[in-house]
């Protein structure tokens, strides 16, 4: 990217804090609000307490996910599962555009990441808090995405763990090291008064969840967020 061109950011509300009640409807709204992609946080209760959306929740979503002149958003699938293979590969199925996984939750992280690929999405790594990074020192060519755990996986509602922002930066120095066009993306307790740091810190796609669904009016969130990454 030239020096001289602002980053592209992107807001992924994540609809663990969504109302489960009416995602589709949720997932419309957020995307009218000014929702870059939709996040889907996958948990099951094995890899992580917690158990949420299946592989056929997502299929159910996936014709909701659009912009009203019927542009696809992309669908952003963070699975906090192991093993991780075979719903990796039923989520390509049922239409995620992004599929990431924890490196710790599978045998074989690199015929993890071209599985992914070979199903067409593109593919991510999640680091937990206290994971160092060095598997990207032989996998970094291959993937498309890096996500940043800013809380322990698990629950919503966490709040955002400092560590994390030298963990961005040490982040953004490999993918500007590696020349690919990798995206930065962070998870847990990002809200309008700390995304400005976490973007100085390198990041450049940001997972909300409680901060945009806990309030009535979801533009007006995403707007605030997006007036302090260009202050």
């Amino acid at each position: 990217m030239p020096q001289n061109q602002p980053p592209t950011y992107r807001i992924a509300p994540s609809i663990l804090s969504a109302d489960f009640a009416r995602l589709g409807d949720e997932i419309k709204a957020v995307i009218a609000g000014g929702a870059d992609w939709i996040h889907f946080d996958v948990m099951d209760n094995h890899y992580v307490p917690n158990l949420t959306f299946g592989p056929m929740i997502c299929q159910a979503l996936k014709p909701h996910a659009k912009k009203a002149d019927g542009t696809p958003v992309p669908v952003d699938v963070h699975l906090m599962v192991q093993p991780v293979d075979a719903l990796a590969a039923a989520f390509a199925d049922a239409g995620a555009d992004l599929v990431s996984f924890h490196p710790e939750a599978s045998g074989h992280v690199h015929r993890s990441v071209q599985a992914i690929k070979a199903k067409g999405c593109k593919a991510g790594l999640v680091f937990n808090p206290a994971t160092p990074l060095d598997v990207l020192d032989w996998v970094i060519e291959d993937i498309d995405l890096i996500l940043i755990m800013s809380v322990n996986p698990g629950f919503g509602g966490q709040s955002f763990i400092d560590s994390a922002l030298r963990k961005i930066e040490q982040a953004r120095k490999r993918i500007d090291a590696s020349g690919k066009d990798i995206r930065l993306e962070v998870d847990g307790g990002i809200k309008t008064d700390n995304i400005a740091r976490v973007a100085a810190a390198g990041a450049d796609t940001f997972v909300a969840g409680s901060a945009i669904f806990g309030k009535p009016d979801y533009k007006a969130v995403i707007d605030a967020m997006r007036a302090e990454l260009v202050k």
